[in-house]
């Protein structure tokens, strides 16, 4: 049996509680949105770098929450209330791209309802430039978590999903190749697969460790192709 060659699929990440890939870097993270509605006040901060799963773990909380996503530059004074309804769950993101007083106002609000607030961001809220003294406040007794960068080992499992997405399969040597290679991010990790799955492509090559040397400039960009 030959080894499939890629073809041109459109990309579908799931979101999906099942395809979350939990490890040392995202566990606390997942832990806390899964305790859900058990939080010990009305908002969870959530902070990683780019790429890092954020919008996953959002993802399994609107699911889990019912909640109401509401786009950061949406949130105005004016336009809250038609934006908010009833809901009692809110997902914020990027949170820190959102106007300071419509955030207040929105916390104040869901606290009255006895509900919650998922704020997303990359840095977490305490190093935030906020300049209204109550919204600070409330961010600093909030409950927050954060995503750190992956081990090898959730590396590579996060290498199978990336490519699974795309409709790859890549072989077991080639994920083992970039998990011991690439930098230890998600970003990393996204970016690489990207590359290999358009080099493989425009040239009708399987993916394998020659490739993944040649496209990602690992030192021996002069080894030939394997097909």
């Amino acid at each position: 049996m030959q080894d499939q060659l890629p073809f041109a699929f459109a990309t579908r990440p799931s979101f999906a509680r099942n395809d979350f890939i939990q490890g040392a870097a995202n566990g606390e993270a997942l832990a806390w949105i899964e305790r859900w509605p058990d939080w010990p006040g009305t908002a969870l901060a959530l902070s990683g770098p780019e790429a890092s799963g954020k919008s996953h773990l959002a993802a399994i909380w609107v699911e889990r929450a019912g909640a109401t996503i509401i786009p950061a530059d949406a949130l105005t004074g004016s336009a809250l209330p038609k934006l908010l309804g009833e809901a009692k769950s809110v997902l914020i993101d990027p949170a820190d791209a959102a106007p300071e007083q419509p955030l207040l106002h929105l916390f104040n609000l869901l606290t009255e309802r006895g509900g919650h607030l998922l704020i997303v961001s990359r840095e977490p809220p305490a190093r935030w430039p906020i300049k209204l003294a109550d919204l600070r406040s409330r961010l600093a007794a909030s409950t927050h978590v954060a995503v750190a960068m992956p081990d090898t080992e959730l590396l590579g499992a996060i290498l199978v999903k990336l490519f699974a997405d795309r409709q790859l399969a890549a072989p077991r040597e080639v994920i083992d190749y970039l998990a011991l290679h690439l930098e230890r991010s998600f970003a990393a990790a996204r970016d690489a697969v990207a590359r290999l799955d358009r080099a493989a492509l425009a040239e009708r090559r399987r993916i394998t460790v020659p490739l993944a040397r040649q496209v990602l400039g690992f030192g021996e960009e002069s080894l030939p192709l394997i097909p």
